[in-house]
């Protein structure tokens, strides 16, 4: 393949920081799909399917690829692990897309590294394509994450519990360096690395902080800001990570791991997918809370580097760490806002948002249908948004929200336009990817897939003919458990 304009910064860094090794080759790499569109904006160029199929399976390095496998510990549902690392996946390198932005181009899936400790270094089928799937949906959702640029199957079967058939994505992100990058060295005594690394990161993702007097207290707040932002978007949107790890929360900023996640169908902060957060840590309602305590987990690293003196740094990054609160308040109420029609704010915003959540989770209301009906409701449309509530209460409030609507410049035709872009009528919902999975893997179908990639492509746009996609799912239907795709 051309074109890759490879320029492999991270693998520059000094030996402790990876493994170099090649993907391990598959015995017949197929093509599931490949997004044309992505490589476009990575100024990637391409020739025949077979081709692609052997480059994304890792059985033909890119010229000028550097492949590695990067070393990272993290906190796992509380617990520090002190090496974790890319047990099945492979860093191809690094490339220069035509924004001139930089990006990396990794295998998940591609085989044994030295970090796999006891797992086969493969991934199934079905979490691959759950990664393709809510990824570029995430995209489309305008929610920062990494991104999927193809998919194939590998023509060996994995085993999880049964014989599943194998598979790799490929993802695209602006880095992985994590939070738990930083505790891999840090947990090490290992300062040197920790500034190459905090170094590494200012001039990659935050080069303007490389003037600034204290730099390293100003990369703990530009985090924290992303991720107040990131975690802001999520809720949004009703997502629910489901495994916010350290390893697993992105320097970057970006959504990264697409495992157990999964979108809320009726409203309620406690909800959780995820098959192995069994004491709700991961809960929807908890994601703020859990952000915050990896931010403070990711200060603990880089104190050596505010001050020598422990105290002093630890006095200095505290309010930092604390300011996490702050920021995610206003991302959080700012989108609200948008999702109910407002473009002015007032102090009582807030509670008239909380008291539309209240109603909605005593009802059971469906979180995406009741935002998208509200913007009906801001034009005039019919007024049953949440589907079952009591009437007095339900009317109430709307008659709350149409005296703040009223002291706020918009027409309503413009404001229910405006509405329509905060509130998706498209998500993956549960029971819709689940079915789009099992098609796939139990009879190699891959029509679901596809269409469902495609409605949820435009998750803001009224689509005719794919009603069906709108509908939360029945009693039978619903997703009640996701699991890792370890």
């Amino acid at each position: 393949m051309a074109g890759w304009a490879f320029s492999n910064s991270y693998a520059a860094l000094p030996p402790r920081f990876f493994a170099r090794l090649d993907p391990v080759a598959v015995a017949d790499p197929r093509l599931i799909k490949f997004n044309g569109a992505l490589a476009a904006e990575l100024g990637l160029e391409w020739q025949d399917e077979t081709a692609l199929a052997a480059i994304f399976a890792g059985n033909i390095v890119p010229l000028g690829a550097d492949p590695i496998a990067t070393a990272y510990a993290g906190h796992q549902f509380g617990q520090f692990v002190p090496q974790l690392g890319d047990g099945r996946a492979i860093l191809l390198g690094e490339v220069i897309g035509r924004d001139g932005a930089r990006r990396d181009i990794q295998l998940k899936g591609s085989g044994r590294t030295p970090f796999s400790r006891s797992g086969d270094g493969r991934a199934a089928l079905g979490p691959v394509l759950r990664e393709y799937l809510v990824s570029e949906s995430m995209h489309s959702l305008g929610i920062p994450t990494t991104r999927a640029l193809a998919a194939v199957t590998t023509g060996e079967p994995v085993f999880r519990g049964a014989q599943l058939p194998g598979a790799i994505v490929t993802r695209v992100a602006a880095s992985h360096v994590r939070v738990g990058t930083f505790e891999y060295f840090a947990a090490r005594g290992d300062t040197e690395a920790v500034r190459r690394l905090a170094d590494y990161v200012i001039d990659r993702h935050y080069p303007e902080l490389a003037s600034a007097e204290r730099p390293y207290v100003e990369l703990l707040a530009a985090v924290t800001r992303r991720q107040a932002a990131l975690v802001a978007g999520w809720m949004r949107v009703g997502f629910i990570h489901g495994v916010m790890n350290t390893d697993n929360t992105a320097i970057s900023g970006e959504t990264i791991d697409f495992g157990p996640c999964a979108f809320m169908d009726g409203y309620d902060p406690a909800t959780v997918f995820s098959s192995i957060d069994s004491y709700g840590r991961y809960a929807y309602g908890n994601q703020p809370a859990i952000a915050q305590w990896n931010m403070a987990r990711f200060a603990e690293t880089i104190l050596t580097l505010i001050d020598p003196d422990t105290q002093r740094a630890v006095d200095v990054a505290t309010p930092v760490v604390n300011s996490f609160r702050e920021h995610f308040e206003a991302c959080w109420i700012a989108g609200l806002r948008r999702k109910i029609g407002l473009v002015t704010s007032e102090e009582g915003d807030p509670a008239l948002v909380s008291a539309l959540l209240d109603l909605m989770q005593r009802a059971g209301a469906d979180f995406t249908l009741t935002f998208r009906r509200l913007c009906g409701a801001a034009d005039g449309g019919a007024e049953d948004i949440l589907g079952a509530a009591p009437p007095i209460e339900l009317a109430q409030w709307l008659g709350a929200w149409r005296s703040r609507l009223a002291r706020d410049p918009q027409l309503p035709a413009d404001r229910a336009r405006s509405m329509r872009t905060a509130n998706p009528a498209y998500i993956p919902r549960n029971h819709r990817v689940e079915a789009a999975l099992a098609a796939a893997t139990e009879q190699a179908d891959f029509g679901p897939f596809n269409e469902m990639l495609q409605v949820w492509s435009r998750p803001y746009d009224e689509q005719p003919g794919r009603e069906a996609y709108l509908t939360p799912p029945l009693p039978a239907e619903r997703v009640l458990q996701t699991f890792c795709g370890t």
